[in-house]
């Protein structure tokens, strides 16, 4: 039997000239790499070297003689994300566009969205857009930031929760994108001025994304940002959220409480309704009728009836949640409680033998508590009520690749992937009595902690010891010294 000589792909200097002699499309489609020239031959990893068909196709399309290497599928589906970049599949597109004849093209793109669609994978500017948008999904980033600056437009990727510069785009080319992608997420293309939303579904090797566009008018043209949502991601269980064990088993106590409410707090990116979804997974059954109120809804789940605010026709938290207590519900989940009268009907519902989830901004698990009392909620029925509350960041992990140093994985960052930063406070007797006498975060932080509470601190600094992150990024997202 022949033997083919293994390839270490971690330890390789891959060269964009030598890659690109295999098109992204076929790279992924065979699991493909081209790794190096030997003599006259072009060297590609594959996971089975001795399928000569394949190996027949890759001679035929690059012109080569092909020496086939073996590699497991694992790293050379690594080694493809890593060397298709964004800049580097959208080069040729880029330099068709330099030429003048772009000018009509784009010209075309703005006048007739129907002229645009035939043979539209044939427009370098379809290509680009791909691209930028294809790129974001394999960077697992979270939003696409598309920049009108001076000289030219820039493309951002927020990844793990900070911003990377990916590629210039020249400025004469920024009508023609931004037409591209609003027609793609079914927006205005001859209103400018205005801001717009729009949405784009799209499948990407066998996984669903959910993208929501915005444009913006800035000094310098239209900005757009598209975020992107992994339906797949959305749906972790509770013990990948970062909580400690201790925590993990008195979440899932107070998750089987029949009635009362629980508040997940924290800023804009903290993770909340990841939190929220993932208790709806593990609450989720055939007994239980679980109605939701989001804004706006960004999963869609299994036997859960869910609503989507709509306030062009009055459909706020607050009247579709009098609406939903007339559904018979057992479980309701509130997207975020933003006013008094939210607040109350959301009380009022967990009073009366319902189980509520919702979410708060607030910075600790205690400052909850005093945030309704804030809006003007009666402390006797917050006291009545809340039976937990949860805090949680999100901080970056260390490349598990690079160990920090800093690697093409994780662009040079140091950081890939992150976990969550929580603290759990269960809402006790002694508790309940300082929110009747109206007692500051303050106190009611110190009881909690007494009673065995986590601070978000202190998870912080278990994360730290264990080198999942580090002391400069905890420090970032808990804005306190851990």
């Amino acid at each position: 039997m022949l033997e083919y000589q293994k390839v270490n792909l971690k330890a390789e200097k891959f060269k964009p000239q030598i890659t690109m002699m295999i098109p992204e499309d076929v790279a992924r489609k065979y699991k493909a790499i081209a790794v190096k020239i030997d003599g006259d031959s072009l060297c590609v990893a594959l996971p089975d070297p001795s399928n000569l068909p394949v190996v027949d196709e890759l001679c035929l399309l690059t012109g080569c003689a092909v020496k086939p290497l073996k590699a497991s599928e694992k790293d050379i589906t690594e080694a493809i994300d890593k060397c298709y970049k964004v800049a580097d599949t959208s080069k040729q597109a880029l330099v068709d566009m330099r030429l003048e004849k772009l000018k009509v093209t784009a010209d075309k793109i703005e006048e007739s969205e129907a002229e645009q669609t035939r043979n539209i994978e044939e427009i370098p500017i379809v290509k680009l857009v791909n691209d930028l948008i294809g790129g974001g999904i394999i960077a697992k980033a979270s939003d696409i930031h598309i920049e009108p600056q001076e000289p030219e437009m820039v493309v951002r990727y927020r990844i793990d929760g900070a911003l990377h510069d990916i590629m210039n785009i020249p400025k004469h080319i920024k009508p023609a994108v931004v037409s591209r992608i609003k027609i793609l997420s079914n927006m205005d293309i001859t209103e400018r001025r205005r801001p717009q939303d729009g949405h784009i579904v799209l499948k990407k090797e066998g996984k669903e994304y959910d993208i929501r566009v915005s444009s913006m008018l800035t000094i310098c043209g239209e900005k757009i940002v598209m975020r992107v949502f992994d339906k797949t991601a959305m749906l972790i269980s509770l013990e990948k959220l970062g909580f400690t064990k201790e925590d993990e088993l008195r979440f899932k106590e107070l998750a089987k409480k029949p009635h009362g409410m629980m508040l997940i707090t924290g800023p804009t990116g903290s993770g909340k309704t990841t939190t929220l979804y993932a208790l709806l997974k593990q609450l989720s059954s055939q007994e239980k009728n679980i109605i939701t109120i989001e804004n706006p809804v960004e999963y869609k789940l299994d036997r859960i009836n869910q609503i989507q605010v709509d306030e062009g026709i009055n459909m706020t938290f607050a009247t579709s949640l009098r609406t939903i207590l007339r559904q018979d519900p057992d479980i309701v989940m509130v997207g975020e409680i933003r006013d008094k009268e939210t607040a109350e009907i959301a009380i009022q519902a967990a009073l009366t033998g319902h189980l509520v989830l919702s979410t708060l901004h607030t910075n600790d698990a205690p400052s909850a508590i005093t945030r309704l009392v804030d809006m003007g909620v009666e402390p006797f029925l917050i006291a009545s009520t809340i039976i937990g509350c949860i805090a949680q960041r999100l901080a970056r992990r260390i490349c598990s690749e690079c160990k920090g140093r800093g690697c093409d994985s994780c662009y040079n960052t140091g950081y890939k992937g992150r976990t969550g930063i929580c603290e759990l406070m269960i809402v006790s007797e002694n508790i309940q009595k300082l929110i009747l006498e109206k007692k500051p975060a303050s106190e009611i932080k110190k009881v909690a902690i007494k009673e065995g509470m986590s601070t978000l601190q202190e998870n912080g600094r278990k994360k730290i010891s264990e080198g999942i992150s580090t002391a400069e990024e905890i420090g970032k997202v808990i804005f306190e010294g851990v």
